[in-house]
């Protein structure tokens, strides 16, 4: 479901452009603790999506329809001392903010014309280093076509155009 992942990079880039890093999660935080990995480092604020999952059922003439899990995580690095007396708990309201914007931005938005994301699940945890992951999971309906025509007995033709622009 990558055509999801590339929609979700426009849209969330396009309308918030406070973010450093809006791509596809391929394991970008869980490398910063690993020195074996060769990958860009990552900067924050940043967003990470990914689809980990879809479960299809078959509907007509060679087509499914799926529902679709979408996982996004806003990433923060927090430098900011946020305990009671240390004048910057504001702090934590700016990142919840920012965690608000996105989901609004998400909630109720149609990556392909197919089924609005809706949020199933969230979660917060802190990373090592200070950062700060909101983690949020959203499941869309999603369809496919494979035209069964003769020549497409060997070599299925997928009615799917999707272009995702290079790194």
């Amino acid at each position: 479901m990558e055509y999801i992942v590339c929609k979700l990079i426009e849209h969330i880039s396009k309308n918030i452009a406070v973010l450093s890093v809006v791509d596809e999660d391929y394991g970008q935080l869980e490398a910063l603790d690993n020195e074996n990995v060769d990958m860009y480092p990552l900067t924050f604020p940043a967003v990470l999506i990914e689809t980990p999952e879809t479960e299809w059922g078959d509907i007509t003439d060679g087509g499914q329809k799926g529902a679709c899990t979408v996982r996004v995580r806003l990433v923060i690095d927090c430098y900011d001392d946020t305990h009671a007396s240390s004048g910057t708990v504001a702090a934590v309201s700016e990142r919840n903010e920012l965690r608000h914007r996105l989901h609004a931005l998400l909630q109720g938005f149609r990556p392909d014309g197919d089924g609005a994301l809706m949020r199933t699940k969230s979660k917060f945890f802190t990373w090592n280093h200070g950062i700060k992951v909101y983690e949020t999971t959203y499941t869309t309906t999603v369809s496919e076509n494979v035209a069964m025509g003769k020549e497409a007995v060997q070599r299925p033709k997928v009615l799917l155009s999707v272009k995702c622009g290079n790194r």
